[in-house]
């Protein structure tokens, strides 16, 4: 089993495929790096495609400490995957708890990235959610403990934005709420705490998201309500960002829409790597609706 470790000891698991420039897929919290398996299979045929647990994911660590779990060390793990790996740059592709990892490694290490895709990243990030946001974070991990991942991971799966997952597939719905009962009860509920709910919302982080300069892609479903927003935010704010907004879809579109997301993700990378993927016009942002 491959495992690494990281500048504050804590042993990742990993999952390699294919030669090429390298992709890390960076999954979301009820995931893990089975998430990725569509996204492995199609790319590992030209790309070298990483794919780890997150710290709390067995069989990586499960650190009985909350403060081991913190946004900033969920965007370094990513670094140390790469250090690990030797891998200098890389594309890093993100959803949800994995998108929020990516953004923040864009606009910190900007010289180890060749591109971004920060897929249904929005969640408490807008100001009047904050406190909502905080409340269901922390009765989610409460929850966890107090009945098991085993059992919570049925109603977790059945978020307003899962349902579209389980309308249209329900057998690959299954598949994905079976995994996730299978996650650690503890690294769930201290990943809750300690990266969610703590972490900064998307509208306190603007100038820091005006730094990126790696070609950007933004994926959201459009039933992913509390992304859309957010989304937005980082398309306006991010002057390398593209934004692709999939139909009828919600939160988990790499699993929802397998073939579409597949399909937008080959798109963007054959553009940054023809150099054909330039940062906005700002003729772009002008403030005029007809022009001149």
């Amino acid at each position: 089993m491959p495992l690494l470790t990281t500048d504050d000891n804590v042993k990742l698991h990993y999952e390699e495929a294919g030669i090429g420039k390298p992709i890390i897929f960076v999954h979301e919290f009820a995931g893990d790096c089975r998430s990725w398996e569509a996204q492995m299979r199609h790319f590992a045929r030209r790309y070298r495609c990483i794919a780890f647990n997150a710290r709390g994911y067995p069989p990586s660590d499960v650190p009985d400490d909350v403060n081991k779990y913190s946004q900033e060390r969920a965007r370094d793990d990513i670094k140390a995957v790469m250090d690990a790996l030797k891998i200098d740059k890389a594309h890093v592709v993100g959803l949800s708890m994995g998108g929020f990892a990516t953004l923040h490694f864009g606009f910190t290490y900007p010289e180890r990235a060749l591109s971004l895709v920060i897929g249904g990243c929005g969640y408490g990030a807008q100001p009047d959610k904050r406190v909502q946001f905080a409340a269901e974070t922390e009765a989610a991990a409460k929850r966890f403990e107090e009945i098991g991942m085993n059992k919570a991971a049925e109603g977790y799966a059945l978020a307003p934005s899962r349902v579209q997952f389980q309308n249209k597939d329900p057998r690959g719905w299954r598949e994905f709420a079976d995994q996730l009962a299978t996650n650690s009860t503890k690294g769930s509920a201290l990943t809750m705490r300690g990266v969610q709910s703590r972490r900064p919302s998307l509208f306190e982080l603007v100038e820091q998201m005006k730094k990126i300069t790696a070609p950007t892609l933004i994926i959201t479903g459009d039933e992913d309500w509390p992304c859309l927003e957010p989304a937005i935010l980082m398309k306006r704010t991010i002057m390398t960002a593209g934004l692709v907004v999939m139909a009828n879809s919600g939160h988990t579109v790499n699993l929802e829409e397998p073939v579409a997301f597949n399909q937008h993700l080959a798109d963007f990378l054959h553009a940054v790597e023809a150099g054909r993927w330039a940062p906005r016009d700002p003729r772009a942002m002008a403030t005029a609706i007809l022009g001149k």
